[in-house]
């Protein structure tokens, strides 16, 4: 009933955005005919939700983005969340219980409808990429972030001891900072074993992953012996994925254009080349986030993405939308040169959801 449920909504939603599924995805190996690189993780498919994102969210998770996401025949969700949510008064071992009590709605409501949660801290104790709150010490440098970091993911190890490793999974920081004065390589590989230790300490069968360094861009082989996944991104180039972004220095970027301004599919291909090295290593490799903001020509973002998941999906590797509702979604994205669908309410992107499901 589901199945035929979810065949009926790819066709009715898309509608006049046909669905052609080619060779390479339905035979799941690479356009050489090799075996694909990635087998240690399932390919998840799906979209970043983010009512966990800034310290300003409130945790409400949309049943009915749950529903749509698996009728359209996606398996995946991932929650970047920030642990300032469910702290008080400034206090990281001071735990704020009705924030969780929301986490575990969402965390249920996505599992009853089939999909695999990847709960991310998008904000741990010592770090985040988001500029909203500067994080007191450091946690690559200080001890006491890493501690409380530890304390955060034992917390989250105890609490969903009893949810299956196919339905929830603990993604440790999102995306860690470039090599230099901030981390070093010894710094991001210390951090990411002592927390994998005390998750494993209390949860030792839950699949533990890592983002790569300088920004989900960089490999960490060197972390291959924990037996976790790693995950990558797929923004890469940032005049396309970011074009027009106010977070970014994004007033230097060209124009957007596919293939152009330095970048090609052989150069796509080439950047991917040492994910695919390592899940040779047999390392579970996902990309966590990708997508393109609402600035970018629509028309560029579906050419490059297209190429992206080619790409992806030759090598086993699976990706999560950023994100469902939002400037880089299928759901009222903002952009401008879309012709949309009125769906229960929201504008719908056909197109863009087309290619994704695809691939899915």
């Amino acid at each position: 009933m589901v199945s035929s449920r979810r065949e009926f909504l790819k066709q009715a939603v898309v509608g006049s955005a046909a669905i052609v599924v080619p060779g390479y995805a339905q035979q799941r190996q690479t356009p050489s005919g090799q075996p694909k690189a990635q087998t240690a993780i399932p390919r998840w498919r799906g979209f970043n939700l983010l009512d966990m994102f800034t310290m300003r969210s409130r945790g409400d998770f949309a049943e009915e983005d749950m529903k749509w996401i698996r009728d359209w025949g996606f398996d995946f969700v991932r929650f970047p969340t920030v642990y300032r949510l469910w702290i008080e008064d400034g206090d990281d071992y001071k735990i704020k219980e009705s924030m969780l009590v929301k986490l575990d709605r969402g965390i249920g409501l996505a599992n009853q409808s089939g999909l695999h949660v990847s709960l991310n801290f998008h904000r741990g104790p010592g770090y985040s990429v988001n500029a909203e709150f500067k994080e007191p010490h450091s946690l690559w440098k200080d001890k006491s972030a890493l501690d409380a970091f530890c304390f955060h993911w034992q917390l989250m190890a105890k609490r969903y001891k009893g949810i299956s490793k196919d339905k929830l999974s603990f993604d440790l920081i999102n995306e860690p900072p470039s090599i230099g004065s901030t981390m070093s390589r010894a710094d991001h590989e210390r951090v990411v074993r002592a927390t994998v230790a005390a998750i494993r300490e209390i949860n030792p069968d839950r699949l533990v992953v890592a983002d790569g360094i300088s920004y989900g861009n960089e490999t960490a082989p060197e972390l291959a012996d924990l037996k976790i996944g790693q995950s990558t991104r797929a923004y890469q180039p940032m005049f396309i994925s970011h074009y027009g972004a106010s977070w970014v220095d994004s007033g230097k970027y060209p124009q957007p254009a596919w293939p152009g301004n330095g970048w090609d599919r052989k150069r796509l291909e080439e950047h991917y080349k040492k994910w695919a090295d390592l899940a040779r290593m047999g390392v579970g490799v996902h990309c966590g986030e990708g997508g393109a903001f609402n600035k970018t020509p629509h028309d560029v973002v579906l050419k490059w993405l297209r190429d992206v998941l080619e790409i992806l999906t030759g090598h086993g590797i699976g990706l999560a939308l950023w994100n469902f509702r939002g400037p880089f979604g299928i759901l009222d994205s903002g952009r401008t040169d879309v012709a949309y669908k009125d769906f229960h309410g929201h504008k719908l992107d056909r197109k863009l959801l087309a290619l994704l499901q695809e691939f899915a």
